[in-house]
């Protein structure tokens, strides 16, 4: 009992201590195993949390409790099938047990496997309609699968049920987001963040909010709160290193990559825009080392061998520009400026067949409205007369 207060209040060593005490005098005592399991679990211990269980499992095979706490931490180490196969038989055991049922779900939603979690979730609901967790779970598996009104409507109804539900929040505001109402988004991050002013993510996404709206000073400090607050992934750092480009300020991009690319070594789009930012600032060999690793990390990514061609044609390098322009065109033959590029190069070799060739193809993979037509139809025009 002692050992139990102890876990309540949050002292999961003392905890562990008195559960010890419990195990070495009645060992086949299943309730100190699987709340020393708890408590293990507690301080992030996964896999002597799983051991505990396993003892438990033993002793008492018949306990739905017991596969449910062993699933909750196969599914915190990413290990999902078996968090769905202790999840499977806590509900065989307990088919009453709404938690399972929407902890299933989850594990199946990490799998991207939204039909079968959404399902989870609709039994779960079934059996709990009160629960919160489970509506906001089933919005975002909607969500994942692009139906963001249903999404929406779920999170509506979680904070219907919990008004003090940040999450909710959070992840409505990313619904919104796809949908485009960007204002309805930022709503949504504000109440998440008067919620809980310690939730990263939520910085993180209303930053990705406000860059969409080119407010791109918002959206920085709202990364850098992110990272202030530990969310310190390579994707909060890219996406600063891109509002500061936006800003003309690349030397601050550069760094952001480079802490994006220290924290992840293959994260191509990383490189390819570091490179982006130093051939801005003139440094075309140094893009150029950059853009031959995105290449190498992603061979079949267009965009870098375009933006590597342009890299060599303001090196001097026209036939490796031509080279690279074409290759970026045959993965996709719709990169307008590939062709651009392309015939540009062909100009400098004197080439002007194939270089009007590529301005015409050029026009016809851009906008009509794009201000570069007239001036491409007159280098055309130019070219005939």
């Amino acid at each position: 009992m002692r050992g139990l207060a102890y876990y309540d209040k949050g002292e999961n060593d003392l905890a562990i201590g008195d559960y010890n005490k419990a195990v070495e005098l009645n060992p086949p005592m299943v309730e100190a195993y699987n709340n020393r399991g708890l408590a293990y679990s507690n301080k992030g211990e996964r896999d002597r949390a799983i051991a505990d269980y396993n003892q438990a499992q033993e002793i008492k095979p018949q306990d739905s409790r017991i596969y449910y706490n062993r699933g909750l931490d196969y599914y915190r180490k990413g290990e999902n099938g078996l968090a769905i196969d202790d999840y499977t038989k806590a509900i065989e055991l307990n088919p009453q047990m709404a938690e399972a049922y929407d902890n299933r779900g989850n594990a199946s939603s990490n799998e991207g496997k939204y039909d079968r979690a959404i399902a989870d979730y609709n039994k779960a609901i079934e059996l709990s309609p009160q629960m919160a967790q489970a509506y906001s779970n089933r919005g975002l598996a909607y969500s994942n699968k692009g139906q963001n009104d249903e999404a929406i409507a779920d999170y509506n109804k979680a904070i219907e049920l919990n008004p003090q539900m940040a999450e909710a929040y959070d992840k409505r505001e990313n619904a919104y987001s796809n949908k485009g109402q960007n204002d309805e988004a930022i709503a949504d991050y504000n109440k998440a963040i008067e919620l809980n002013p310690q939730m990263a993510v939520a910085y993180y996404n209303r930053g990705n909010v406000y860059f969409d709206k080119g407010e791109y000073d918002i959206a920085i400090a709202d990364y850098t709160k992110a990272l202030e607050l530990n969310l310190q992934g390579p994707k909060t750092y890219y996406n600063r290193g891109i509002a500061y480009d936006k800003k003309g300020q690349y030397d601050l991009a550069i760094a952001d990559y480079t802490k994006a690319i220290e924290l992840d070594s293959q994260y191509a789009y990383a490189y390819n825009n570091r490179g982006i930012a130093y051939a801005k600032q003139g440094e075309y060999d140094t893009a150029i080392i950059n853009y031959t690793k995105a290449i190498e990390l992603k061979p079949q990514y267009a965009n870098v061998y375009s933006n590597r061609g342009k890299a060599y044609f303001q090196a001097g390098k026209s036939d490796l520009a031509i080279a690279d322009f074409t290759k970026a065109i045959e993965l996709n033959p719709q990169i307008a400026e590939a062709y651009l590029g392309r015939a540009i190069s062909f100009h400098a070799l004197g080439e002007e067949k194939a270089a009007i060739s590529d301005f015409e193809l050029f026009l016809q993979y851009i906008p009509a409205d794009d201000k570069r037509v007239e001036e491409v139809k007159r280098i055309i025009a130019n070219y005939q007369g």
